[in-house]
């Protein structure tokens, strides 16, 4: 175990910004998503656990703050300075000797922009400068704070496309604050729900989808017409444009499948989908719990 959150509170004012009131463990090697909507209390998890804000509760670790690496969402370096004195500067040291470094300027392809100057980057090439010196600490844990914000669908894929290179096969924990559910699904294996502040729920991924969604889900446009044709089926909650058929099993995702080819009906399958996952989790508990969040 690397983390363990306990009864945590933080309060910024008389505002309750968090509130987790189970315990959260944070261990070696784990991808973990960290979701919800703005105001969710994701970045002030985050913060917290690094020590940047006060808490009630208690937060156990074996860490020293050097162990724990942070890329945060907005970074402010000096615009007009070419960025390779900007990479040196801060790390202390001198790229043509640091083969660590060199090895991330080339795993990012990042050789041409060491000659430019910070202000003249595109927003991808400043992510990946950020990127680089978060990953030169290669600390036990690292957290992104919503690392491809800003960026067009095109700069995401590559940016996470190059993060799950780097990572695969090795024991650094990430935590991963995200609001694209596409690279949640890429890049994490566990999930942290958060909604005003509270555990919406904290689990492996596959785990929660099941337990909120079934063995699979069939997605289909939200018109007339299919919303006659699965009638008699159970719907899940989802976006307005969609509807969500769960199936149980492998008999009953056929039966529903077949079906829906037999008239013609476009649809996608899924057993991993975030978004409606997080929809129906967010549902479940505040039927449980009413809108104030407690029993």
């Amino acid at each position: 175990m690397l983390v363990a959150v306990k009864n945590l509170q933080v309060y910024y004012g008389k505002h309750l910004a968090l509130d987790i009131d189970r315990e959260i463990r944070i261990n070696e090697g784990e991808r973990i998503g960290i979701i919800g909507s703005n105001g969710a209390g994701k970045s002030t998890f985050v913060k917290t656990i690094l020590g940047l804000t006060d808490y009630k509760g208690q937060i156990i670790t074996d860490l020293k703050p050097e162990e724990m690496a942070v890329h945060m969402q907005f970074n402010n370096y000096v615009s007009t300075m070419p960025v390779r004195y900007i990479l040196e500067a801060i790390l202390n040291t001198d790229i043509k000797e640091n083969k660590k470094l060199r090895e991330l300027i080339d795993f990012f392809e990042f050789e041409p922009c060491l000659r430019k100057r910070y202000k003249n980057l595109s927003g991808g090439q400043k992510q990946r400068l950020t990127i680089i010196m978060v990953m030169m600490q290669d600390a036990p844990l690292t957290f992104f704070d919503e690392v491809t914000s800003g960026l067009d669908f095109e700069t995401r894929q590559k940016l996470m496309e190059k993060l799950c290179g780097w990572y695969q096969g090795r024991e650094n924990t990430l935590c991963i604050v995200s609001h694209y559910y596409e690279e949640l699904e890429l890049l994490t294996d566990k999930l942290l729900m958060l909604d005003n502040g509270k555990v919406i729920d904290f689990g492996v991924k596959e785990e929660l989808f099941r337990k909120y969604c079934g063995n699979s889900i069939i997605i289909l446009d939200a018109v007339e017409q299919n919303r006659r044709l699965v009638e008699g089926c159970r719907k899940l909650c989802a976006p307005e444009h969609l509807i969500a058929v769960s199936c149980g099993d492998e008999q009953e995702e056929k039966r529903v499948s077949s079906f829906l080819i037999e008239n013609d009906v476009n649809f996608k399958r899924s057993n991993n989908d975030i978004e409606i996952m997080s929809i129906n989790a967010k549902e479940t508990y505040y039927q449980r719990h009413g809108k104030g969040g407690k029993v």
